[in-house]
């Protein structure tokens, strides 16, 4: 059967994500649409401050297509580039696809994961502005998103933690390096309850944007934050490093999510190193002033998510994951060109 040409792939994607768009009944935050997908570029009028990030997810780097199927690649692709947004407090308003297909996709696997994303960001109230598909040599999706704020003074920088301040995480830490561990490896879930080797699964191929902790956290007087995407032991050291601060993490005051530890054990690994190296949580690393943490953790209680102190920040330069007998655990992470 003869696939769909470009321009007729374009429209049937764009009238998915119109479709999701108008079942959510959502309205747009701060910003109006003029001109949305199907002209040369998208024509939309802000209102006070605009926060705007890329991320891409490659076949073979970042997913596996034996392992997810294409409903969650659109619906992850979409998910990662919006947690950077929670991690500056701001509110999700457009994106902006590029959709790169080989030619072992076809028509049907290309409009599930169109689906996939044009749900995702219906859920999250973003419009899917515009973007462009093209062949490519593997499967690709790269999402620029915009978010809106009232003021730059209500977003929050990476740069701004100051000694004294508190550290704290939302959420829970290795669950999608266990998930990712249980999709390759069946048997490391043979120990545990369905629903929480479900969860872990899940955790790694549909993670969920932190947008309405980050922005609650913004509201609460956080003076510094990022997402951690690349895991605690590498993106904790950029937040030190842009504020001009030493991190000091203590690590048994980290939050495992379930079935973190078992998964640990069964392949052999160490749980902080699963919980600190493998990254994927997007669960929000935060820095408030000692007298402000309260009002932070009353603020992401309504969010569906919870935070929890692990340290602090001090004078001085870069990051000490530190365990109860003193010990300081060699710094971990993914890094997008050496894995």
């Amino acid at each position: 059967m003869e696939r769909l040409g470009e321009f007729e792939l374009i429209a049937r994607l764009v009238e998915g994500v119109a479709a999701a768009r108008r079942a959510t009944g959502q309205s747009r935050w701060g910003v109006e649409v003029r001109v949305g997908s199907g002209d040369d570029a998208a024509v939309t009028v802000p209102r006070g401050a605009v926060a705007t990030s890329v991320d891409a997810l490659v076949e073979g780097v970042h997913f596996q297509r034996g392992t997810a199927s294409p409903r969650s690649i659109g619906a992850k692709a979409i998910a990662v580039a919006l947690s950077d947004l929670a991690a500056m407090g701001a509110e999700p308003g457009e994106a902006y696809v590029q959709l790169g297909v080989p030619a072992d996709l076809d028509d049907a696997d290309c409009l599930e994961l169109g689906a996939g994303l044009a749900a995702a960001a219906a859920e999250h109230g973003v419009s899917v502005a515009g973007g462009d598909v093209t062949r490519a040599p593997a499967l690709l999706l790269a999402v620029t998103v915009v978010g809106h704020a009232d003021s730059p003074d209500d977003l929050v920088l990476r740069s701004g933690a100051r000694p004294g301040d508190r550290l704290a995480l939302t959420g829970e830490l290795g669950g999608a390096a266990a998930g990712l561990l249980v999709l390759e490896r069946p048997e490391l879930a043979e120990g545990l309850a369905p629903e929480v080797a479900d969860a872990l699964r899940r955790r790694q191929l549909e993670p969920e944007p932190r947008i309405a902790a980050g922005r609650a956290l913004a509201a609460a007087g956080a003076t510094a934050m990022i997402d951690l995407s690349d895991g605690l032991g590498r993106d904790a050291g950029h937040l030190a490093a842009a504020s001009g601060v030493r991190l000091e993490v203590e690590l048994e005051r980290l939050p495992p999510q379930e079935g973190v530890r078992e998964v640990a054990l069964a392949a052999g690994l160490d749980l902080a190193e699963l919980a600190t190296g493998r990254g994927e949580d997007y669960e929000l690393l935060v820095t408030v002033a000692p007298d402000d943490v309260r009002r932070a953790v009353d603020a992401v209680a309504p969010t569906e998510t919870r935070l929890t102190e692990i340290g602090r920040s001090v004078a001085g330069s870069g990051l000490a994951l530190r365990d109860a007998d003193g010990s300081e655990l060699p710094l971990q992470g993914f890094d997008q060109l050496r894995g």
